[in-house]
């Protein structure tokens, strides 16, 4: 075969003057820039849409919950119907259905969430308010159960089969399995009620015991912090070892860290520059939907521990049903994990390039 039609049968017969290849690197590059943008508005509208189902389902799901909040408001009082029709007219409740839900959308979409029943504040700060404490102990539990899930999820993964794996998966599906309030409970029970001649040693709820300042009020508000971070670490950290290490299992087999053992890499170098990057995908998911849960706080451990913070604030307001403030709360929580499971998807590409084509 000549030089002639050597260049021919590789540049597809084209000849030089027909410029690069259609499947060229030209090509991709513009279709990868092109394919991004594309990838980024599809994720922002899914999240869009997903956040008004969720305006509508937070107005029409509460209706159904039992009792009468006027009632409440009046506090068990024997009020005339007079009375009890103005209550209803202050709050909107004598309009028609579709004309309450016109209010709300039109309200929420201005950040307006309405005003609270049996605060007469506006729902919007009575979730600033709660917020802090929710971040406090809800923050500081994300960080310690996801970097002790990621930490032994590698480890155990790195040794499968062996004791240590055993015993860290065994007790990470026993704990994941445990309902949050009972160990909660349980933890107030033996840790600060105290059993037999052991006394307590940790408060049995609340933020702060009052009355403190300076340093020895940020003393206080940790030592009123310890049990409910614990239950929120034992029982969520399960789930992130588990997905580690059934992720950093599947890369595991990958001939490139056969390649970079045969270079002479130390295990622990093979493992940390690139077994456990390329096998953070999952992980990278499972952060960021806790992360939007951490907003949202977990209702029952701040229920159990009377923590107050958004979770024990939803409680309290289906108690009544304060229906504003439960509207918005649900709101606030569902929108923080829409937000933060969209940045996922968004940063995937950083990851793996594949994803964003």
């Amino acid at each position: 075969m000549t030089f002639d039609a050597t260049s021919a049968s590789v540049g597809g017969g084209t000849g030089a003057t027909d410029g690069p290849p259609k499947d060229g690197p030209s090509a991709t590059g513009g279709r990868v820039t092109t394919a991004y943008p594309r990838y980024v508005a599809g994720r922002v509208a899914g999240a869009a849409v997903s956040l008004l189902a969720v305006l509508v389902t937070s107005f029409f799901l509460f209706r159904l919950i039992p009792g009468d909040p006027v009632k409440f408001m009046t506090g068990g009082r024997q009020v005339s119907a007079e009375q009890l029709a103005a209550y209803r007219e202050q709050f909107g409740l004598d309009l028609p259905l579709w004309q309450q839900f016109a209010d709300y959308c039109g309200k929420a979409l201005t950040g307006d969430l309405g005003t609270s029943y049996q605060f007469n504040a506006p729902v919007v700060d009575k979730i600033t308010e709660a917020l802090p404490n929710t971040l406090l102990l809800t923050g500081t539990a994300f960080v310690l159960y996801t970097a002790l899930g990621i930490a032994l999820g590698t480890r155990s993964a790195w040794r499968h089969g062996r004791l240590g794996d055993r015993f860290h998966t065994g007790l990470a599906l026993v704990l994941y399995s445990l309902p949050s309030f009972w160990l909660g409970l349980l933890l107030i029970v033996t840790l600060s009620v105290g059993i037999g001649p052991l006394p307590g040693l940790f408060p049995t709820g609340g933020m702060e015991s009052g009355g403190e300042e300076g340093f020895a009020y940020v003393v206080d508000v940790a030592h009123h912090l310890v049990l409910p971070v614990v239950t929120l670490v034992a029982v969520e950290y399960g789930q992130t070892l588990l997905v580690t290490r059934s992720a950093l299992l599947d890369e595991m087999g990958g001939d490139y860290l056969t390649t970079a053992r045969a270079k002479g890499l130390r295990d622990d170098l093979v493992r940390r520059r690139h077994a456990v990057p390329n096998a953070l995908l999952p992980t990278v998911t499972l952060i960021f939907i806790n992360l939007g849960r951490t907003v949202a706080g977990v209702i029952l451990v701040e229920t159990v521990f009377s923590w107050p913070g958004l979770g024990g604030l939803f409680y309290q307001a289906l108690s009544v049903p304060d229906l504003p403030l439960v509207q918005g709360l649900f709101f606030v929580f569902a929108a923080a994990v829409i937000v933060m499971n969209t940045l996922a998807d968004l940063i995937y590409p950083l990851f793996d390039p594949r994803v964003g084509r």
